[in-house]
């Protein structure tokens, strides 16, 4: 049977079906047939797997059976109270300011009011003992900057015409930013106030880029399942759905052939980390670069956490895959100078490799009443003083000052790695690059490690999907004895977890385990929420 022969028979069918109908039934199954299939397309064609959807549906179906429900509130009760006790534990003897004094407190007050806030908790994050977080603590360079931002603490760079001297602050940084990432005469960038915010500029730019260039409306991001997560804050702010891939499991690198599956025609970027934060592993940037360039899509490079290191390595006698500018295909870059560039926190610069993808980052009005309005990031007020405090250190670090800490820093990560390799019933998640070192243990609960060293004073990073921790090596750890001490308390703690390898982790590691196993993820969400609660927590008014 030929194709005109079949399109008769086919026809033929169709007629004797609808033979005894009345055009308003035909018409009513013509429409309600049409509208079913670009529901089902819609359906099955979200970027969302249909798994997952089908999975939340469940469980949101589930929590509307009031014994259900009622259990869940029940607990939640329970976390909720116990987070806000820990507060008022670690808070217990200090009274609250809930009212503004009558009169105010003198310098003196305040100051002691001060100390004794600032001296809350019970880590000792000066002596080495603390996974990142704080990445130095040089009491030269606390006192330049502390002196350089009292001058410039109440500038404000969106006034560019008033203080156009922290302007030219704010583009020098940029410009030698962009000069050791290895840009070209178009590159450019601009300060924001930390790692979230310039990706969050990275994907406001190129979504706007590709819905101007391209027409993509429905847009989404590939990005490896390490990348960090304020790519998702950013996907959430700005309807671009993340595709995160599988990583390859030899390498806890991103897997590129799946990067590759996941491209579609609305993807607006991919990225990659150099390094990522749980592992402290580089992607294969080049790769990565070659399907943007294959696919005529931007790539986001993530250095937030080791940007300050990795563009550095080289010159300390350390051998990296290139991840930069010189890579083709690379269009962005996000760097921290507030980790390991030793600036203040609130500090980071987005890179791009051509002024046309910045121009989309900015935000123009100008039909406003209060004029025409324009600002670069998220915020219209900037602090200036942070901009000149991160400009101070940069020149006061000067080049031959981050080559001796870089080196001092992978050194002490090297070492660090050779010897917990030494430790039986532990293992190390792939091969660490710059500063990040991830532990995990295949005999028992790893939590329980974390648990036992911080019974010693040491503040880990716990990891999941797979269980792990992780320590972020800063120049505080490259102090004399302090990667010995931690080594060795590491291997202590562990033969003390293998006198019971099956017992389970407590309290809030425990807390941790349970929430990692915790199918319904709306609930560690609703968690998550509780916790950030308590730390606003202040006592009822009496």
């Amino acid at each position: 049977m030929d194709l005109k022969e079949g399109g008769r028979v086919l026809a033929s069918h169709i007629n004797m079906l609808f033979g005894n109908k009345e055009p308003w039934q035909i018409a009513a199954i013509t429409t309600s047939t049409i509208l079913s299939l670009f529901w089902l397309w819609d359906l099955i064609n979200q970027d969302e797997d249909l798994y997952i959807r089908a999975k939340k549906k469940f469980f949101k179906l589930s929590r509307k059976i009031p014994y259900v429900q009622k259990k869940i509130d029940e607990e939640i009760g329970k976390i909720a109270k116990g987070f806000e006790e820990d507060i008022q534990k670690s808070n217990e003897g200090l009274d609250y300011y809930l009212d503004l004094p009558p009169k105010g407190l003198t310098r003196g007050e305040v100051m002691d009011v001060f100390e004794k806030y600032s001296n809350l908790g019970h880590y000792n994050w000066k002596s080495g003992k603390v996974s990142g977080a704080v990445y130095d603590f040089d009491e030269n360079i606390v006192n330049l900057v502390t002196e350089v931002y009292g001058k410039a603490s109440y500038t404000n760079p969106l006034h560019a015409d008033v203080f156009p001297g922290i302007c030219k602050m704010e583009a020098e940084v940029v410009r030698m930013a962009c000069n050791l990432f290895q840009g070209g005469p178009e590159s450019c960038g601009a300060m924001t106030t930390g790692g979230t915010e310039s990706i969050i500029m990275a994907v406001k730019a190129f979504r706007d880029y590709a819905r101007d260039v391209k027409g993509i409306t429905r847009p989404n991001i590939v990005a490896p399942v390490t990348a960090h997560v304020a790519f998702n804050k950013a996907g959430l702010y700005f309807g671009a759905h993340v595709h995160s891939v599988k990583l390859n499991p030899e390498t806890y690198t991103v897997d590129i052939k799946a990067m590759e599956r996941a491209i579609n025609r609305n993807t607006i970027m991919l990225v990659g980390s150099a390094p990522n934060f749980p592992y402290g592993t580089v992607d294969d940037i080049e790769a990565i670069a070659k399907l943007g360039k294959k696919y005529n899509i931007p790539v986001h490079v993530d250095a937030c956490l080791g940007g300050f290191l990795v563009v550095f390595m080289k010159r300390a006698g350390y051998t990296l895959r290139p991840f930069d500018f010189s890579v083709d295909g690379v269009t962005s870059i996000s760097a921290d100078p507030h980790k390991y560039g030793y600036t203040p926190k609130g500090a980071s610069l987005v890179l791009y490799s051509d002024k046309k993808y910045r121009r989309y980052q900015y935000t123009v009005t100008t039909d406003w009443p209060g004029g025409v309005y324009g600002s670069p990031s998220v915020n219209g007020s900037r602090a200036g003083g942070i901009i000149a405090a991160c400009w101070a250190t940069l020149l006061s670090f000067g080049l031959e000052g981050y080559v001796e800490a870089t080196k001092n820093i992978v050194d002490t990560t090297k070492y660090i790695e050779q010897g917990l390799r030494k430790i039986d019933n532990i293992f190390i998640y792939g091969t660490p690059a710059v500063s990040v070192v991830g532990i995990g243990s295949k005999k028992f609960d790893i939590y329980r490690l974390s648990q036992l060293l911080a019974e010693r004073g040491w503040h880990l990073n716990a990891l999941q999907f797979p269980p792990g921790i992780h320590i972020c090596v800063t120049r505080l750890h490259t102090h004399a004895g302090v990667a010995d001490r931690f080594v060795n308390d590491v291997r202590e703690c562990v033969a003390e977890v293998m006198k019971a390898p099956t017992a389970p982790a407590e309290g809030k590691m425990a807390i941790y385990g349970v929430a990692q196993s915790v199918p319904d993820r709306s609930l560690v969400d609703e968690f998550t929420r509780l916790y950030i609660d308590s730390t606003y927590y202040t006592p009822p008014a009496k």
